[in-house]
């Protein structure tokens, strides 16, 4: 028994002394009587937000829109700019496939990755996709369509400095 009792107090001491290094603090302990107090945190409240939809690999999600590193997109969208986000290199996340111009009616965003894939991540680098001109859209519902389209010379494929927050909520 006294061979724990040793390790555990030779524990204890540098977690003691970490703690009280942490406790010490140069500002006062009370706040003085004249400071404003602190605004009073509110009930649990549930916010509503608008969803996007878009398709992937067939199927319809649901994502939320939070924050874009574009001012003009933040502007049209209701959502927060966030210029931290520019500093990103885009490249490194999943695509989301914004068509352009013509498409096919109803037609939404196309995520290039969701929840559960080894490169899923609620932030998207957007990507332009455009038909080319004299091409009959169809309906666009997998990234890989996409590519295979691009690659066949229907569409086109750009991808942009855009980087967006808009994690994705439901899965169809």
């Amino acid at each position: 028994m006294r061979p724990l009792l040793v390790k555990t107090s030779a524990l204890a001491a540098p977690v003691a002394l970490a703690a009280a290094a942490c406790s010490k603090s140069s500002a006062p302990a009370v706040a003085p009587s004249s400071a404003t107090p602190p605004a009073t945190i509110p009930a649990a409240t549930t916010i509503t937000q608008p969803v996007t939809y878009g398709y992937y690999d067939g199927h319809i999600d649901a994502m939320l829109s939070t924050d874009v590193s574009s001012k003009a997109q933040a502007a049209a969208r209701h959502i927060n700019y966030s210029p931290a986000l520019a500093t990103q290199p885009p490249g490194k996340f999943p695509s989301l496939y914004m068509i352009a111009g013509l498409a096919a009616p109803n037609q939404p965003m196309v995520f290039g990755s969701e929840p559960g894939e080894t490169d899923y991540s609620p932030l998207w680098q957007e990507i332009a996709v455009r038909w080319t001109s004299g091409v009959k859209p169809v309906l666009l519902v997998k990234d890989d369509q996409i590519k295979e389209l691009a690659g066949k010379g229907e569409l086109t494929i750009a991808p942009t400095r855009v980087v967006l927050d808009c994690p994705i909520v439901t899965e169809g």
